[in-house]
């Protein structure tokens, strides 16, 4: 698989830096006074200092919750999952939605989790007991 590159808004490069680095635990790459290199799980994701991006964000209801749009985040290994869930309930991030099991019993089961970055980004991860039904209809 390849990587994916993405780039987003942030208020404050130092909370950045402090969130993604330390709290979500991502290598830093290059940087300049505007910009930072993550590596989010093998992916480059790049906060960019925008203090003034609009932060407009919508809510779709699946499975009995309100899903932030737009949102961003990685497909882990349960394993994974389940320390980042707890390396982020030790840091006292609050979750837009707890961490539990979507779908339970169905197609497309997952594990997922929900919250913002300090600037108001929401990111989802997610896992699967059986990765083969990442896109299982």
């Amino acid at each position: 698989m390849q990587p994916f590159h993405l780039a987003f808004p942030v208020h404050d490069l130092a909370e950045a830096r402090r969130f993604y680095g330390e709290v979500l635990g991502c290598p830093q790459g290059r940087s300049s006074d505007t910009w930072i290199d993550f590596d989010l799980y093998g992916h480059q994701i790049v906060a960019h200092l925008a203090p003034q991006a609009e932060r407009v964000q919508a809510r779709n209801p699946v499975d009995a919750h309100d899903v932030p749009v737009p949102h961003f985040g990685v497909v882990l290994g349960m394993r994974d999952w389940e320390a980042l869930a707890g390396r982020l309930r030790a840091a006292g991030i609050q979750f837009v939605i707890e961490p539990y099991i979507r779908f339970k019993g169905q197609v497309g089961e997952q594990a997922t989790m929900f919250f913002l970055d300090p600037s108001g980004n929401a990111l989802e991860f997610k896992a699967f007991a059986d990765l083969g039904q990442l896109f299982a209809k």
